[in-house]
């Protein structure tokens, strides 16, 4: 089985008359445009399951869980600053502190200026 990473925009072709392109991901759901000739059909996987075929075995289940991104804006990148900031100022010898750090850095890793501005002001 071939498996391919897409970005929005990207396509694929299956034989010469079969095109599949990105259009777009909406959350956890991603929407292709698919052009191919009348006489191939295309159909859902759940369409075809309902209308008594079966399943194909190369067809995996999904993960149950998935990893929800967390949109990324301006005020939670000034949020996450300020915590740092905070951090700070504690007292750096304080094992909850340490702990609250280390936590804090495993959710969102600093990039090389931030850790030497952090270092920097502390």
């Amino acid at each position: 089985m071939l498996c391919l990473s897409l970005t929005p925009g990207e396509y694929l072709t299956i034989g010469g008359n079969v095109v599949v392109q990105f259009d777009r991901m909406n959350g956890d759901r991603c929407k292709l445009v698919i052009q191919a000739p009348r006489e191939i059909t295309v159909l859902r996987g759940e369409v075809l399951e309902r209308s008594g075929g079966e399943r194909p075995d190369c067809v995996f289940d999904a993960p149950r869980w998935r990893k929800r991104e967390i949109p990324w804006d301006r005020s939670k990148a000034q949020a996450l600053a300020a915590m740092r900031t905070l951090l700070n100022q504690m007292d750096g010898r304080d094992e909850n502190v340490k702990a609250l750090r280390r936590q804090l850095n495993h959710m969102f890793p600093q990039s090389g200026k931030e850790q030497f501005t952090e270092v920097s002001n502390g």
